[in-house]
């Protein structure tokens, strides 16, 4: 069976920091597994979330790239109630940035794009 999963790679050990802050963003979600690096200053070789019933492989990256995240792609979370939007937003943008504030933006009642402090890129839409 064919299966599609993000995948977040991490530069650094940063992965377990990123992983409690998005089970914390998501308390119904849960690391489903987790492997440590052979060398545990390399942090997580591969975990495996469940957020909001999304599989997400999140991964600590051994290896220094030239490549970092980029807002091109981002995770897009539908919410049900401006509570859970305004939550979102605070959480995830704190000590990250935003790039759409939360506002009404005619496609849907209210939308926020945020990048965490690990700079992953989140689209947040109550629609």
């Amino acid at each position: 069976m064919t299966q599609i999963r993000p995948f977040l790679m991490f530069q650094g050990a940063v992965a377990a920091d990123a992983i409690e802050l998005y089970l914390t963003a998501f308390p119904q979600g849960r690391a489903v597994s987790s492997q440590p690096h052979p060398e545990a200053a390399h942090g997580i070789m591969l975990a495996e979330l469940d957020l909001a019933g999304q599989a997400v492989l999140v991964s600590d990256s051994s290896v220094a790239h030239a490549f970092d995240f980029t807002p091109s792609s981002s995770l897009f979370v539908d919410v049900d109630d401006r509570a859970e939007l305004e939550r979102l937003v605070q959480i995830l943008a704190e000590g990250g940035g935003v790039l759409m504030p939360l506002a009404d933006y005619g496609f849907s009642q209210a939308f926020a794009w945020v990048n965490d402090r690990f700079g992953v890129s989140w689209q947040l839409n109550l629609p």
